[in-house]
This record gives structure tokens, C-alpha cells and sequence, in this order.
């Protein structure tokens, strides 16, 4: 964690002093400075500069608004369009307008600063620089560079290659426009590859959050998964963009192949391999397990969560479950294969602080609402799997459709409402419901049971707070489970730390696989990764029988075990678009939820019934690619705009 620390605080003093980046890909260098060689003058300024190379990962993912416009959870209406406006269709190429633009901006900012750090430290290597450092520090830079790369290359599409320094003076017309897709891909995953050699395969805890040559394998892994699916792997619904003065080598003017190649696929599943084999052998990673989780509850005496009709196994599978998200390698969760992090408290207001009743919260002398601002849409709750490990529409033992919405008749919990009750493990550990046990700790160190319709704890109240739950749900991922509020306190709670988010972590890679091999038709090592996913969450193996039962195909299966797993872990984004089932999931009058939005203290009945949710969210095939801004079009003949824009 320290190292963690360091890379942030130092990333936030350093940049705006030393000014390494400026704010396009145009000019990723800054004014020729007469003091440049003291930035890598000794051993200590070089390591900082390194360190600092790193900000980016973090920005990432705290800066990520536009990832939020999916179908995971949706945000307040009263809030404008932030975190709503891709999804609905609201970005333009005006600066007004591309408000997702600012990675575009942020990321060449990142690449520029790692491509001067290795020119400088390559003509003025300090005599106290070993080789050994030498080597790490140019290796985690050209990781750095293949990965912010990659951020871009997700979100834009083909992309520029800006693998090595450019001098300020470099002619607009040399700088080069967007590659052709497959040739990012080549080159992102030789910078992988190139990384991986000078990196080792695990670090010290003084230095969790630096690469590793597994992370560089991992990584390469998620771009070739990627590229071998159907947006990028022939199914592109822009044949006619192409570049109009810039050409790639090998591939001219056009920017997208629209042949199906199977040997994309085969070339992701060498590189899961690969990477699964590398984790488990010299990255010593294995999945966090029963046994790890166990250990840490117990350090923290912290109780088993109240579940009804649950035994003991199956509650510490779902604590199991909420520490996978919450803990660090440090403490025993050798899963991670890279972390980052953010303080916590920046994140609260989205949170656990809008959980408590009204009142119960004051900061600065403030009463914040007892409210959640993010809603968790019905389609997520219906596809979290049952307790026998099917959707609740396919299980024949679960209860028909039509009573999903009465009452379960839990003694002390009648809010509790069928489609909540006998659910898998991580359906307790990440979603909240009415009547269910947010936290086992946070109200004065008692569990926070969550009132939805009470208009004076967690329900809606337009006299008393500014946003409630728009569905009645949600969801609580990243919520530590020792996290403690009294009434006493007045700034922060109790036990708070930094939240600490997983790039990429083991889980994803045997997901990766799964659907690998789901694509080149093995079902049976499709089924053994899917059931190493499964089994660790506590939930049944998927089994044949099951598969032809459920009117699902293999890949169906595949991908709702990713969005299950993988849920509110920046992934649905991209995997909705490069499916191509965006249109389908994300278009006008797809997403419902309770009757949570409008009515004060509501009847169980009014309460309890799908509604759509009052927004205006809609799909058009331009929104599987972001926009640049106009300027940066402008500014450079040789880059062309994205489709539809």
C-alpha cells in the first residue's frame, strides 16, 4: 500500500511543477527547458519521475464518468448528464460537448511523459543508476506506455502510435494520424512483451501498485480478448471509415478489418495461457479463498453477515466475496495481479454516507441525506444467479416470475421480497435491497438494515434530500465491510482507508479463457474456467444438463458469468460494445426498476412493481466509439474523426 501512496502523492506534486505533458497528442513534449537534466540528475529524481509515470492508472479509474453510462447502475437525473452522457447520446466534438474527451487529452499527456523520461534517461543516466535499475524503470515505462495506449485504443478505436519521443518542433504533418486496429494491437502487445523481460514477476509489499512482468502478460491477454471480438474481428458497423491522408504500413488507408480471423482467437487464448501459467507459477497468484477471507474477518472480529435460509459456508462465501474487492495483497488477497487506489472519501458521496438514515451523518456541521446516489436497474438483479446457479427465470426451483415481487415472509424482514431471497453469494455481498443488511458494522458498529421505502431513512424525500434510489436498489462493491459510522463522528469513519481497485486480477483471466474457448467451440474447458470462477464465489458448477435447460448458449452463459463476477469492475463498458449486444441491452426502454422514484413512504405494492426508469437513455452505433475533439481534428490533416460524429 505504500507504494500506492507514493505513486499518487508524488504524481500530484510533480506534474504541474515540471509541466512534462501538454494537453493533446499533438504536442506530447513540453518548451524546450534549460533545467530538463535535473529531473533525471540522480537515482531518487529518476525513481520519483518513474513512480509518477504511474498517475494515469489512477486517474483512470477515478476520472471515468463516461464507463458509468451502462446498464450496471444509473445516476441521479437531478445530477445533469455527468456519468449519463453517453448513454444518452449526448457527446458532440465541441469542447462543451466531449466532455469524455479529457482521456483523450489525459492519456497522450501520460505516453508524452513516458517517452521523455526514457530519451532523457537514456542521454543523461546518472553514474548512481545501476543497471538493474536502469532496466526496471525503462521496462515499467514501456508498460506504461502498451497501457495507456490500450485506455485509448478501448475507448477511441484505432489510435495513433506514439512509440517514441517526439521533439517539440516535429512537423503537424509527421505526427502520425489513427493506425489501422490490428496494427495497435501488434504494437501495444510487442510493448507487453518488451516489458515483461526487464520486470519481475512479483514485488515486494513496500512496493504493491509497480508492474510486473504478470501484469504485462495479464493486460496483453485482455487486448488480444479484445481484438478477437466480433466489433473488432469483422462485424465493424462502419465499412467505409477509413483514414484520408494518413496510411498504415501494410494496411493503406483503411482502419478496420471486416474479415472474420478464427486465429485471433487461438492468438488470445495463447496469451490467457500464458498469462494464467505465469500467475500461478512465478507471480505466485491464486484466488482469494474461503480460507484468506476467513482469516481476515477474524483479524477484524468482524460477524457474519445476516442472511436468511443461510448456512454458515454459504455467509462466508459472501463475506469472502465482498473482501475480494476491499483487501490488498498485504492483506493475503493474492489474487490482484495490479492494483491501484483512491481515498475513500472522495468516493462517499456515491456511497455508503447516502445509505444512513437522515441525521446520522453530519459533516462540517452538515447533515448529509440518508440516501444512495447510485441505482442498481432490475436487469442487474435478475441476472445475478439463484443459490442453485441459474438466472431466476431458468431455475425451475425458484420461485415463479410472478411472485418475484411479494413477499418473501422472512420473520422480521416482510420487506424482503421473493427475487431477493435464495440468491448466490456475491448477490449479497454487492447488492442492497429493501430489507436486506447493507453492512455489518456501519450504523454505531450494528448492522444498517436499508428501509427503501421509508421516507425518513433511506426512502424517497424530496423535502429532505436532493437524490434517493431511482430503483429501489444498490450496490455497495467497494464497500469495506469494517467500515464503522457513530454519531460521534463529525469529518470521517471510523476504519476508513484508500479503496483499493484492481486493474486486472486472476478472476478476469480464467473469464478471458472461458470465453476463448467458448469461441473456438470447447465447451469442456469452457466449462472447467467458468467452474473455477464459480466455485470460488459459492455458487454451482455450470453443468451441460444445465446449458441446454436454460435455452442459453455456451457464450450466453459466458458472458452473464462476466457480468456476474466482473460486476461495477470498469468491464461492461467495453464487453457491451465489442459483443456488438449493446443496441440490444442499452437501447430506449430497456432499463426498469422498483417504484422507488416519486412516491413518499409508498405501500409494499406500490413499492414493489417494475417501472421504467425516466430517462432518456438511447443507443446509436456512433456511441460504440467516443469523439475527438474538433480541435485536435483541426490541428492535424493526417487524424479523421470518429464514425457518426
Amino acid at each position: 500500500m505504500k507504494i500506492l501512496k507514493s505513486i499518487i502523492n508524488f504524481a500530484k506534486m510533480m506534474i504541474p511543477v515540471c509541466c512534462l505533458a501538454s494537453c493533446n497528442y499533438l504536442n506530447v513534449v513540453p518548451p524546450a527547458t534549460a533545467d530538463i537534466p535535473d529531473l533525471v540528475k540522480d537515482e531518487p529524481t529518476c525513481l520519483n519521475w518513474c513512480l509518477s509515470d504511474y498517475e494515469g492508472i489512477w486517474r483512470a479509474y477515478f476520472y471515468s464518468e463516461f464507463e458509468t453510462s451502462v446498464d450496471e447502475y444509473v445516476w441521479p437525473r437531478k445530477w445533469g448528464m455527468q456519468g449519463s452522457v453517453v448513454s444518452w447520446n449526448q457527446l458532440g466534438t465541441t469542447s462543451e460537448s466531449a466532455t469524455a474527451s479529457d482521456r483523450w487529452d489525459r492519456f497522450w499527456d501520460n505516453i508524452g511523459k513516458c517517452n521523455q523520461f526514457i530519451q532523457l534517461l537514456e542521454k543523461y543516466r546518472p553514474a548512481d543508476v545501476t543497471d538493474g535499475e536502469m532496466n526496471r524503470w525503462i521496462s515499467e515505462t514501456i508498460f506504461l506506455r502498451a497501457y495507456y495506449h490500450f485506455l485509448l485504443l478501448e475507448a477511441y478505436g484505432p489510435i495513433p502510435l506514439m512509440g517514441h519521443y517526439y521533439s517539440e518542433n516535429t512537423p503537424a504533418n509527421e505526427i502520425p494520424g489513427r493506425s489501422h486496429f490490428d496494427c495497435c494491437v501488434d504494437s501495444i502487445a510487442s510493448w507487453y512483451d518488451q516489458a515483461a523481460k526487464g520486470l519481475p514477476a512479483t514485488v515486494d509489499d513496500n512496493e504493491l501498485g509497480r508492474a510486473t512482468s504478470v501484469a504485462c502478460k495479464a493486460l496483453k491477454a485482455r487486448l488480444l480478448l479484445y481484438a478477437a471480438s466480433p466489433l473488432w474481428n469483422g462485424s465493424f458497423p462502419y465499412p467505409n471509415w477509413k483514414n484520408k491522408n494518413y496510411e498504415t504500413p501494410g494496411y493503406g488507408e483503411d482502419l478496420v478489418s471486416h474479415t472474420y480471423d478464427v486465429k485471433k482467437w487461438q492468438r488470445a487464448l495463447d496469451a490467457c495461457n500464458d498469462a494464467i501459467s505465469l500467475a500461478i507459477g512465478k507471480g505466485e497468484r491464486k484466488l482469494y479463498d474461503v480460507t484468506a477471507s476467513e482469516q481476515h474477518r477474524e483479524n477484524q472480529n468482524m460477524p457474519l453477515p445476516t442472511i436468511a435460509n443461510a448456512d454458515s459456508s454459504f455467509r462466508k462465501h459472501v463475506m469472502l466475496m465482498r473482501y475480494l474487492n476491499t483487501t490488498t495483497e498485504a492483506d493475503g488477497n493474492h489474487e490482484i495481479i495490479l492494483q491501484t487506489y483512491y481515498d475513500s472519501f472522495w468516493y462517499d458521496p456515491y456511497h455508503w454516507t447516502r445509505m444512513l438514515p437522515h441525521g446520522f451523518v453530519t459533516v462540517n456541521g452538515k447533515s448529509l441525506p440518508g440516501q444512495t446516489s447510485l441505482s442498481v436497474p432490475l436487469s442487474v438483479i435478475e441476472h445475478f444467479y439463484t443459490n442453485n446457479g441459474m438466472l431466476p427465470e431458468n431455475d425451475p426451483n425458484f420461485v415463479p416470475k410472478s411472485e418475484w415481487f411479494q413477499s418473501a415472509g422472512i420473520s422480521g424482514r416482510n420487506d424482503v421480497i421473493n427475487l431477493c431471497n435464495f440468491r448466490e453469494p456475491r448477490f449479497y455481498a454487492w447488492l442492497g435491497y429493501d430489507g436486506g443488511e447493507y453492512a455489518s458494522k456501519l450504523a454505531n458498529g450494528q448492522p444498517l438494515i436499508l428501509h427503501m421505502r421509508d421516507a425518513n431513512t433511506n426512502g424517497y424525500n424530496p423535502s429532505k434530500y436532493d437524490v434517493s434510489s431511482l430503483t429501489g436498489f444498490v450496490e455497495k462493491k467497494y464497500i469495506d465491510p469494517n467500515l464503522v459510522w457513530s454519531t460521534s463522528d463529525a469529518q470521517k469513519p471510523g476504519n476508513l482507508r484508500p479503496i483499493a481497485v484492481s486493474v486486472i486480477r486472476l478472476g478476469e483471466l480464467y473469464l478471458d479463457r472461458a470465453e476463448c474457448y467458448a469461441a473456438l467451440g470447447d465447451e469442456d474447458n469452457a466449462l472447467k474456467d467458468l467452474n473455477v470462477i464459480r466455485e470460488r464465489a459459492g455458487v454451482p458448477d455450470l453443468t451441460d444438463a444445465m446449458i441446454k435447460s436454460s435455452g442459453m448458449s455456451l457464450m450466453d452463459w459466458v458472458r452473464n458469468d462476466r457480468f456476474v463476477e466482473l460486476y461495477d469492475e470498469h468491464q461492461r463498458y467495453y464487453d457491451l460494445r465489442r459483443w456488438m449486444i449493446a443496441p440490444q441491452l442499452l437501447k430506449a426502454g430497456t432499463r426498469e426498476g422498483l417504484n422507488a422514484d416519486g412516491v413518499v413512504n409508498p405501500t409494499f405494492d406500490q413499492f414493489n412493481r417494475p417501472v421504467k426508469i425516466d430517462q432518456p437513455f438511447q443507443w446509436n452505433d456512433r456511441m460504440y466509439l467516443l469523439p475527438i475533439e474538433s480541435s485536435e481534428i483541426y490541428s492535424n490533416s493526417q487524424l479523421v474523426q470518429a464514425p457518426g460524429y
